[in-house]
């Protein structure tokens, strides 16, 4: 489930559509949960699907750990990517603002901790990274790991209206990584290796 604070916009004929903060969202907020309504394909599921609706979840869907795809059930398919993305994954089923995103702004993920199928170019944002890649978690994800434990006083500090969707369980783990009563949990778990997927 997507921020409230958010609302769909079209950009253009060739991004399409893109998911945009209505009020400012400080940084640290949760962005977006993975709740009940998500539908999750696994790989026997998706693959008795046709051809075109197996393309609409490669577009849609981000894969996770298991190598299952999720389709998210509202706006929060639309996200587009960045390599400055707005929001920051985490290996606990949510995501948070990695910065105050203000009215207008659009919220972004950087698909390369999304595990996707294949390579594809992107939009120059003028930074180092041209091309997202299946395996960019392998080479990013300290870093990745390192901007979520700098968000640990703003989650804190900030209104959370959407961890009520947490699950108790892991809002309780996540407590106890902020109070640093035990180790934050890598965005490394969530990699998968397309290659054990059945041919």
């Amino acid at each position: 489930m997507i921020h409230p604070d958010t609302e769909l916009r079209f950009i253009n004929d060739i991004i399409g559509y893109g998911v945009f903060a209505k009020k400012l969202i400080p940084k640290g907020t949760i962005t977006w949960v993975q709740d009940e309504l998500d539908q999750v394909f696994t790989p026997q599921k998706a693959a008795a699907l046709s051809p075109l609706m197996r393309e609409y979840l490669e577009t849609y869907c981000f894969t996770n750990n298991e190598g299952n795809h999720v389709l998210c059930w509202d706006n929060a398919k639309f996200v587009n990517h960045s390599f400055n993305s707005s929001c920051m994954s985490t290996a606990y089923d949510f995501e948070i603002a990695a910065r105050d995103i203000h009215p207008g702004e659009q919220l972004t993920d950087d698909y390369g901790y999304l595990n996707i199928a294949e390579p594809f170019e992107v939009v120059d944002e003028g930074t180092e990274r041209k091309i997202v890649y299946p395996d960019d978690l392998l080479r990013h994800y300290g870093e990745w790991d390192e901007l979520i434990r700098e968000s640990f006083s703003d989650i804190k500090s900030v209104h959370q209206p959407m961890k009520k969707f947490v699950s108790p369980t892991v809002w309780a783990e996540f407590e106890s990584v902020m109070a640093g009563k035990s180790q934050l949990k890598s965005l490394l778990t969530c990699y998968f290796d397309r290659s054990k997927l059945p041919v």
